[in-house]
């Protein structure tokens, strides 16, 4: 989750998009997608609209929360400006952290031979991970190590179903962090005094996107 609605984001955005671009040179995310069974047009498409949707975040409600003990720690060379605190904080969902990977996952699940069981237990693992492996932090969010949810998706995958590896990292890696450090932590959210929180916010550079293409590379 992530309150960070700024001007900012629009650098966060380009930097994001020449790191991928990077990535692409040397195949890394082509191959990811192409374990999924994507075209090239299609893998592109899905990585863009994931970027684009990272910088839509949409209202849901709104809860009582708590003044956060101190300022959240910012980088000093990086101003970010945090909308002031006003006791609430706006609960939304992030189009490209959320309703992309889940729309992907779904059409995962539909058009692999999956079993049920794989996908369902494999979720529940990732989101068990997740959540023991995330911590509030005052002011920002939920924050979580970047690479245990992709390593964990990777390994369940491989010890699930082995043939269908790579949709199964896919769709336990990113839904299971959605749930274990998005959705299992709004509790948390009133006692960190963030002005918005964004279910798969922070754009999809937070653990779901990174998760994804990690853990089907590994798968």
């Amino acid at each position: 989750m992530s309150p960070f609605r700024s001007p900012h984001k629009l650098l966060l955005f380009i930097v994001a998009v020449a790191f991928l671009l990077g990535v692409l040179q040397v195949g890394l995310v082509s191959i990811a997608f192409d374990k999924l069974g994507l075209s090239q047009q299609a893998a592109f498409l899905l990585l863009f609209s994931s970027l684009a949707g990272s910088m839509i975040n949409l209202p849901l409600f709104s809860v009582r929360a708590e003044q956060p003990p101190e300022p959240p720690p910012l980088p000093t060379f990086w101003p970010v400006q945090l909308p002031p605190f006003t006791g609430r904080t706006l609960i939304a969902v992030n189009a490209g952290g959320c309703l992309i990977p889940l729309t992907f996952s779904l059409y995962l699940l539909l058009n692999n031979p999956l079993p049920l069981f794989d996908a369902l237990f494999g979720i529940a693992a990732i989101a068990t991970v997740s959540y023991y492996m995330s911590r509030p932090i005052a002011g920002l969010g939920i924050g979580m190590p970047v690479f245990i949810a992709p390593i964990s998706a990777a390994l369940v995958a491989i010890l699930l179903n082995p043939e269908q590896s790579a949709p199964l990292a896919y769709i336990s890696g990113t839904l299971g962090v959605l749930i274990g450090a998005d959705l299992l932590r709004l509790k948390d959210i009133r006692h960190i005094g963030a002005p918005v929180a964004s279910i798969g916010g922070a754009g999809t550079f937070d653990g779901i996107f990174i998760t994804g293409i990690v853990a089907v590379l590994l798968a």
